[in-house]
């Protein structure tokens, strides 16, 4: 979590609080509130956001909110340190891929280890239990009010800008967690499944398992293909498919639960 801290605060104060860039949540609040003020981001960072680690303490769990004000903390820290130092780059572009990067990758780091950086995410799992919405649209919807007001503190381009570095961290974010050889679980309907058997086990090297189905409609009797694979096997998997039928239905999940480790040892 404090590696995860310093390049989250590397990638605001060295690439995007330069520009004129900000990030999401509570951290793109506390940009604008330092921004029209001249207060040090570290402490909006961590006064903002004490409030909602006080409320994830009482409805979500001790483990979490001490895991959350630790994190806080060190990136309040961190932010201060780092703002002296210049900014690496005037393009705008490069400061907005490089800096979301290192943002969602240092807060990856952190969600992997049981912490949190954003208020907004201890509110979006209050609320998502009361609301028909999930966890990711609340805070998504949360986030896009946010950066629609960074248009009127600095310009329409830099919220334009700031959209752009919210997605890449989003992303970077997801493969921080999940890893690149996150595992998939594929389900295939087709009625090759003899030669897309074989094909998956001599092309790729992973068993397969073949379940009993029956169509509720026809009432026919099938086999449907199951196999777990990494998420970089995907692309070779529905080559694959498609060589013999290129109607065949191909569903995609998640390997998520206690067994995950297990599943990935499993396919290595």
């Amino acid at each position: 979590m404090v590696i995860g801290s310093i390049l989250a605060a590397m990638g605001l104060e060295i690439f995007l609080i330069p520009n004129n860039i900000i990030d999401g949540g509570i951290t793109g609040i506390s940009i604008m509130a330092s921004h029209l003020t001249s207060i040090q981001l570290g402490i909006f960072i961590f006064i903002l956001n004490l409030p909602f680690v006080i409320i994830g303490y009482k409805q979500i769990g001790k483990t979490f909110a001490l895991s959350t004000i630790f994190s806080v903390i060190c990136f309040s820290i961190f932010v201060t340190l780092f703002h002296p130092v210049p900014g690496i780059t005037q393009d705008t572009l490069l400061a907005t891929i490089f800096g979301g990067i290192i943002l969602g990758v240092g807060i990856g780091l952190i969600i992997r280890n049981g912490g949190s950086l954003d208020g907004t995410e201890i509110i979006a799992i209050i609320l998502e239990k009361k609301s028909a919405f999930s966890i990711g649209e609340i805070v998504m919807f949360i986030n896009f009010f946010i950066l629609g007001i960074s248009g009127f503190v600095f310009s329409w381009d830099r919220a334009m800008y700031s959209l752009i570095a919210y997605f890449i961290a989003f992303k970077a974010i997801d493969i921080t967690v999940e890893g690149l050889e996150e595992s998939k679980a594929v389900i295939i309907v087709s009625d090759k499944n003899s030669d897309i058997s074989n094909a998956i086990i001599n092309r790729l090297g992973r068993g397969i398992t073949l379940l009993n189905g029956k169509g509720a409609y026809s009432g026919d009797e099938t086999e449907v293909i199951y196999v777990v694979l990494s998420r970089l096997e995907i692309a070779k998997l529905k080559n694959i498919v498609n060589d013999f039928d290129e109607n065949a239905l191909i569903t995609i999940t998640s390997v998520e639960g206690t067994g995950k480790k297990y599943v990935k040892k499993a396919i290595h």
